[in-house]
């Protein structure tokens, strides 16, 4: 069966077999060896230095490393911008409620991207920001957010970005040399491994004005610990097993341009195929992540069928979410897809839509 949804991914036999690594207890050397592995490996996806940046585990889904980012990066007296254009937004919106971390929010459709002009009136006008989080790849609709213009704006204002990468991490171009306070990801999403592991990739400066807010997941103290080859809780050690495996298999490949690039590849033949037999994609062409593509479900088919028929053939499918569950279904590239995979989903694709 092929896991065509966001994550959790279809697994590599290397993955799925790391899953059988000896009984670890989290207090043994053995442990630690294996935590700073996954952290160092976490960092060299994107070549970046341990002396600025830290990568900071937590055992949970991508949502716990959401909530540890946005509860802790954000100071005590600091002030939270939230950009939402779908659910991965407005969670985001509700962590800073439930933190009770000050906040507005800028909405726009689910549709677009985020009002950059919008953005920088805001900024212009409420000089008190010290951060703007941002979903980058939007999985609602599989929008992949312009880091770029909207780190610019965030520059001009001395304003830190705090990045949903739960998504895209591993899959697409983070630029870390943008205002970026911290990106948060999970195992289980493009870098291959399997749920249970989440982190932070955060900028060491940042945490010296972090906020505790939070208990389980205060990022200041899981990256003190994790520094000194520590842990405050049991962590899911299998699921580490199979991170550090993901991230030697990503390496192995040639890293995150090689996987973005095949990912390009699979995403474009799926929207070929469909727009052979007449099914568009639910976005302009550009905006669009490679991870995952939205598609307009036509009249004439249920989301039901389309998903049951499918899952026939080995392949499971996603659907909308919110307002748009009714009108799309979503397909992801991710995991351990190969050519002759893709070439039989867009026939079985070819032949649920003729």
């Amino acid at each position: 069966m092929f896991l065509l949804n966001p994550g959790p991914v279809t697994l590599s036999p290397r993955v799925r077999e790391s899953l059988l690594g000896p009984d670890l207890c989290h207090r043994e050397p053995e442990f630690f060896d294996l935590q700073d592995g996954a952290r160092a490996g976490l960092l060299s996806v994107y070549d970046l230095d341990p002396a600025d940046w830290a990568a900071v585990l937590l055992t949970g889904s991508g949502t716990a490393a959401v909530e540890s980012m946005v509860a802790s990066v954000v100071p005590a007296d600091g002030r939270l911008l939230v950009l939402e254009n779908g659910v991965y937004g407005e969670r985001m919106t509700a962590i800073a409620e439930c933190h009770g971390i000050a906040h507005e929010t800028l909405a726009g459709d689910w549709l677009d991207g985020p009002d950059l002009d919008t953005l920088e009136a805001r900024l212009s006008g409420s000089p008190g920001f010290t951060h703007v989080a941002v979903v980058h790849h939007e999985t609602t609709t599989g929008r992949l957010t312009d880091l770029a213009a909207v780190g610019a704006v965030c520059r001009r204002h001395g304003v830190r970005l705090l990045v949903d990468g739960v998504s895209s991490f591993g899959g697409e171009e983070i630029d870390f040399a943008l205002p970026i306070d911290a990106v948060a990801g999970t195992a289980n999403k493009c870098l291959h491994g399997v749920p249970g592991t989440a982190f932070v990739v955060v900028r060491r400066r940042a945490l010296a004005s972090a906020a505790q807010r939070a208990y389980y997941l205060d990022l200041t103290r899981l990256a003190t610990l994790q520094d000194q080859r520590n842990t405050p809780f049991t962590p899911a050690v299998q699921s580490l097993y199979a991170l550090v495996e993901a991230l030697d298999e990503l390496r192995s490949e040639g890293g995150w341009r090689e996987r973005h690039a095949r990912y390009t590849r699979y995403a474009e033949a799926v929207g070929e195929g469909l727009r052979r037999v007449g099914v568009a994609p639910l976005l302009p062409a550009g905006t669009s992540s490679v991870v995952l593509r939205s598609y307009r479900l036509p009249d004439s088919v249920t989301y039901t069928d389309l998903h049951d028929g499918l899952k026939d053939r080995g392949f499971v499918i996603y659907a909308g979410q919110g307002e748009l569950a009714k009108s799309i279904f979503r397909i992801s590239t991710m995991g351990d897809l190969h050519d002759a995979d893709v070439e039989r989903l867009v026939g079985a694709l070819t032949e649920a839509f003729s």
